[in-house]
Formats: structure tokens, sequence, C-alpha cells
């Protein structure tokens, strides 16, 4: 690894393997003219000993060996040479082969006939991933990021630094307001794609008619109205980060249009003859529950397939409450740096009163409670009153209860029964009848029962084993 370190990505070789004589001298060829050096091998066990005796600045591999998978070697690569990034070589059209590959540790993939433009693209992002570290602090000054020392966050960040790595498409998934887009954000800034354009877009802002054209641009003359070429969305990313925010919200024909452009690398402006070839890196995000809109078939399930190559879930503002004083007062900062203001103190009883507050918008609530504060506070700061909570609306009435399981007093369930005991195991039995409803509704598959009540799979597990559901 100390020689990983001294020379430069593009002074070590390149590692191909594929059993094919002429795919190998084609690739070698081509990356020869981008001024790498070239090991090949034919085999899993060519390959491994040329990993043991050397780093490479990247690895090629076909996905069908003589004497095995090439999804081994990408498997053995991702754990023991870390700093090697691994592409796949997959057969024209085996878009699950691709996904597999990805999820096991790839960072991008090619299919074949391979185009030479289209590895090239690859080439050059696989000698960025390694870059000198001295480039991270221009990335970082670009903008706000992701702050809080939680196990959450800090379980998040910890994610982020090795899917920044890698080219796979990331689906997002959180809570209104809990910082989705700056995930996506972090993401490109700290991978290899940072130099290129991040292009966010909101997938439910744009109306349906318009869809095809916003994405993948037109022609002169294509319809009424397009008086000049015009780039799309996918152009306009080429080279950086394409995020689709609220990607739930897409029509089902243009699902389909969006799965081509990810498979192909490639999109047809309206009214072209051609295609166009992208790179993009495709990050996709929505506060609603994917997986559920798949089963109700108001999503495709290929498309999901594709964009949810790796699922990162964002935390909300109730599940990090230890984070609040330093999100708070880096809210203030940004707000009395911009208005040219002193920074006023956020006094106790405002810490606590945010702490009590359950946040159902997570974090953009908070910037806008704290905006408010601001622009009101008196020079001796922000105080509890000067936050201007939501009041919680009065408790409804209780619910009917649902029957008590054998052998237990009804009495002892019933909340308005004086037994201290009685709230606790009311909560129980309603959590209980909860869990086992969503089990049932999606067939005991466990993850989609959490995503279904809105918690994590580990939380679900715990619930599980506490409540005795086998």
């Amino acid at each position: 690894m100390a020689t990983s370190d001294k020379n430069s990505q593009r002074d070590l070789p390149a590692l191909v393997v594929d059993d094919e004589r002429d795919i190998r001298e084609l690739l070698v060829l081509t990356l020869g003219r981008m001024g790498l050096r070239c090991d090949t091998a034919s085999t899993l066990a060519d390959a491994r000993t040329l990993l043991r005796g050397q780093p490479y600045a990247l690895c090629l591999t076909d996905m069908r060996l003589a004497d095995g998978s090439g999804l081994e070697l990408v498997r053995e690569i991702a754990q023991l040479y870390p700093r090697t990034p691994v592409a796949m070589i997959t057969a024209y059209g085996n878009q699950e082969a691709a996904v597999e590959a990805l999820k096991a540790g790839a960072f991008d993939f090619v299919s074949k006939p391979v185009d030479i433009a289209v590895l090239r693209g690859l080439v050059q992002h696989a000698l960025k991933l390694n870059a000198p570290p001295a480039a991270a602090p221009q990335a970082a000054a670009g903008g706000p990021r992701l702050l809080g020392d939680s196990p959450a966050m800090q379980a998040l960040r910890a994610t982020l630094a090795k899917v920044a790595r890698s080219q796979a498409p990331v689906y997002i998934a959180g809570e209104s307001g809990s910082g989705k887009e700056l995930v996506a954000r972090t993401i490109h800034a700290e991978g290899a794609r940072a130099a290129g354009p991040f292009v966010p877009v909101n997938c439910g802002a744009i109306p349906a008619e318009l869809m095809e054209s916003e994405f993948f641009g037109h022609k002169k003359g294509s319809f009424t109205g397009a008086h000049a070429d015009k780039p799309g969305l996918f152009q306009a990313a080429e080279g950086g980060t394409l995020f689709l925010d609220e990607v739930a919200e897409l029509p089902m024909p243009m699902q389909v249009k969006l799965l081509r452009a990810i498979q192909e690398k490639s999109v047809r402006p309206v009214g072209a003859n051609g295609e166009v070839p992208v790179d993009v890196r495709i990050l996709s995000a929505t506060h609603k529950n994917l997986a559920a809109l798949v089963e109700e078939g108001r999503f495709r399930h290929d498309l999901y397939y594709r964009i949810n190559v790796i699922e990162l879930r964002v935390p909300p503002l109730r599940e990090r409450r230890e984070d609040l004083p330093l999100l708070a007062e880096a809210i203030l900062a940004r707000l009395a740096a911009a208005q040219q203001r002193a920074q006023p103190t956020l006094h106790p009883d405002a810490l606590e009163a945010l702490a009590r507050y359950p946040f159902p918008g997570n974090v953009r609530e908070l910037e806008n409670i704290l905006e408010r504060a601001f622009a009101l506070a008196e020079d001796s700061g922000i105080h509890a009153a000067d936050l201007h909570l939501p009041t919680p609306r009065p408790s409804a009435a209780l619910p009917p209860l649902p029957p008590p399981p054998p052998g237990i007093d009804p009495r002892r369930l019933d909340p308005r029964d004086s037994a201290a005991s009685a709230l606790p195991s009311y909560i129980e039995e309603i959590e209980r009848q909860a869990i086992e409803q969503a089990l049932v509704a999606n067939r005991y598959n466990k993850t989609k029962a959490a995503a279904q009540l809105g918690i994590t799979f580990r939380a679900l597990r715990y619930k599980l084993k506490k409540l005795g559901i086998d």
C-alpha cells in the first residue's frame, strides 16, 4: 500500500481480466492511448496472482471467466484491495448482472460491445477516486455539510465515505426536511465527480407534457415553441451528478424512458434521429415509501431495482435530538453572517423547548423556527417564548382497545384505569397490533414492514424481540 500512496494512480498499471483475447487487446490498446500500462489475465487464478504482486490503478474484469465468475473477483478486490477501483464488463442488455456487480462493490460497469467513449469516461473517473486528500478541503468549502455527532449521523457519514467512491445509483430515503438533498450533495462533493456539475431536479415540479424535453432536451422545430436546440438535464449534468428529488412523482411513461436512459447511458432528445451518450451518476430521493408504491403498481419494479442499488436512510431529527445544539448554533451563525448582524445567544430555556418539540418538519422546520426567532430577537438573545413553537393539538379520544391476549386481565390494558402499569401495557398492545398487521400486509417481509411502519429494520427487530413476536 505504501507504493500506492507514493505514486499517482496514473503511474500504476491497470489490470484487465477477460478470457477473450480480442477484448483484452482492445482494452489494452484503449488504455495505452490514455497513458496507462496494462497487465492482463485470462482467469481468476492469474488475476489473484497479479493482485498479490503489486497495486493497480484500476481493474476491468469480465463477468464470465473460465474458472469462475468475475463477481468473485469484484468482492475480493473490494475486501482486500479497497483502493483499487474495479469495473465489470457485462453482456449487452444484462442489467441484472450490472446491478449485481455494483452491489458487490464494483464502482461502475461497461457493456459489450465496449463503447470506447464510455470506457474512457469510466477510466477517468476511476483515476480520480484516489486523488490526493488535498483536494478535499476545497470541495468541503462549497457549501453546508452534514452536521451532528449522534450515532445515527456518524454511521451515515461513514457510509457516505464508501458510497462516494462508487458510481452506483443511490436511493436516499427520508422524511421531508430531513436533509436528503444535502446527503446527495455530500456524495457528489466527496466523489470523483466533485469537479463536475451537480444538477438537482424536483420531479414533481415539472409538468408531465414537458418532462421528456426537460430531461433529454429537444431539437429545433421538434414541437411548437421549440425555436432552438435545447440540452436537457442529463446533458447539463454531463461528467457530474443528476439528483432526482421526489422521484416517486414521475409518471409511468417517463419512468420507462428514464430506465432506458440509465441502462444505456444515452438519451434521445425530442426530435433527434439518434441517441447522445451521457456520463452522469444518478442519485434519487423521495419522502414516500417507494417499495410500497412498487407493490401497489404505481412505480416500476425494474426502475426501482435500477436506482436502488445502494439505499441510504436519512434519520429524522427526533432520532438525533443530541444534535440540536450544534445544528441550532450553525443555523444562527449562517443567518447572522447573511444579515451582517451579531449572532444571538440561544438561552437554555429555548434549547429545552426545542428538545421537547417533535419537529415533524425536521431540520427544515428547525431552520424556519430559528429564522423567525432571529428576526424578532432582542439583544438579550433568544428565549423559549421567542421561538413561537406550534402548540400540540388536544389529545383525541382514545381509540378502541384491541382484544386482550389470552390470560391477561383486560382492565390492566385500559389506560383510563388508575393502575400505574396500565398505560405501558396499552401502548405495547397497540404496537403489537400495528406490527402484526404490517407483517401480514407485507407477507412477513421485515424490511418492507419496517418501511411501512416508518421505523428502521433494527428498531423493528428490537420490538419483535421485546414483544415476543415470532
